[in-house]
């Protein structure tokens, strides 16, 4: 997989995601097996960019590998402007945001907002390329809702405006994130432009990451919320790729180490305070599955100190190899 200049490690890309992309689960991704991670989006306003939470989001100290940062907006002066702010800041590559679904940035005409707008599409592509030296890369939805699927002009549009490689969700902005990904226009995407295609939507284990690669013929995938608690799915996913053979799952031990590790590197990145509530959503993403009757998450979710949420979390794990 090649974005302009770039060679990436491997063809399996950590969607950006506000509130769970950031510094600690990137790296983490990157070494469980990902060829890229991308940074939560970040406002092409600069009113915001002095905020604590700006400041976090374009934090990339110590990450391995390059270094993607999504922007969002509308205006394509202010997105060309945080374009150019974010590669003095160290960003290699510029990934421009029109697949958000969410309504306080689309309710700003950005994110999946925009590709009702094909022509402000196209200004604000050729303001972003215009104004860095480094790849720009484009991710979208398939279109507005199901009536206006215009996910194929929208590629073109990229396509012949610089876009270096485009990331496709299989759903409309209407569809948020209900209902399954539809792959057709993806498909249609892929043999319409030259550029790489990424996939992207509902590919939460080896088998769908194969069947979608077939079928669609993209370049590349892109997983978000499969990831979410189980950062191996890339080593899981890249090595049945490459083999035919399906990884043995992590065992208890390994799953404990990940998970004290992310918890520790999201206390020390955020601070204990923040740290403590932040930790509670991965946590209950990486226990979903064993924790059924979410007992242990009740009671992890009421602890406000940083040690004892790692205390907590090592006897959980102690009572389970005990079973």
């Amino acid at each position: 997989m090649q974005i302009g200049p770039y060679s990436l490690d491997n063809n399996l890309i950590l969607a950006p995601m506000a509130g769970v992309t950031d510094r600690p689960f990137r790296q983490l991704c990157k070494r469980l097996g990902a060829g890229l991670v991308v940074s939560e989006m970040l406002s092409s306003n600069p009113k915001v960019w002095n905020s604590d939470k700006s400041k976090q989001r374009m934090n990339h100290q110590g990450e391995s590998g390059l270094r993607s940062v999504q922007i969002a907006g509308a205006d394509p002066v202010l997105m060309a402007q945080a374009a150019q702010f974010n590669v003095e800041n160290g960003a290699q590559i510029v990934d421009i945001n029109m697949g958000c679904p969410a309504k306080k940035v689309n309710k700003k005409l950005a994110g999946s907002a925009l590709l009702q707008q094909p022509d402000l599409v196209e200004k604000i592509i050729q303001a972003v390329v215009a104004a860095v030296d480094v790849p720009v890369t484009l991710k979208i939805r398939t279109g507005w809702n199901i009536e206006n699927r215009n996910g194929v002009h929208i590629a073109k549009i990229a396509q012949d405006n610089g876009i270096q490689s485009l990331a496709v969700h299989g759903r409309t902005r209407a569809c948020m994130y209900k209902g399954n990904a539809e792959y057709n226009t993806i498909k249609a995407i892929k043999q319409a432009i030259s550029i790489p295609v990424v996939a992207n939507g509902d590919i939460t284990d080896p088998y769908k990451a194969k069947q979608v690669l077939e079928y669609t013929q993209a370049d590349a995938l892109m997983i978000g919320r499969g990831a979410q608690g189980r950062p191996w799915i890339f080593r899981e996913i890249s090595h049945y790729l490459q083999t035919g053979q399906m990884l043995p799952a992590p065992t208890k031990s390994e799953v404990s180490s990940i998970l004290l590790e992310h918890v520790a590197k999201v206390h020390a990145f955020y601070g204990d305070f923040m740290g403590c509530r932040i930790a509670r959503k991965h946590v209950g993403w990486y226990l979903a599955e064993q924790d059924l009757e979410r007992r242990f998450r009740a009671k992890f979710n009421v602890i406000e100190d940083a040690q004892q949420q790692l205390d907590a979390l090592n006897q959980y794990f102690d009572e389970l190899a005990d079973d």
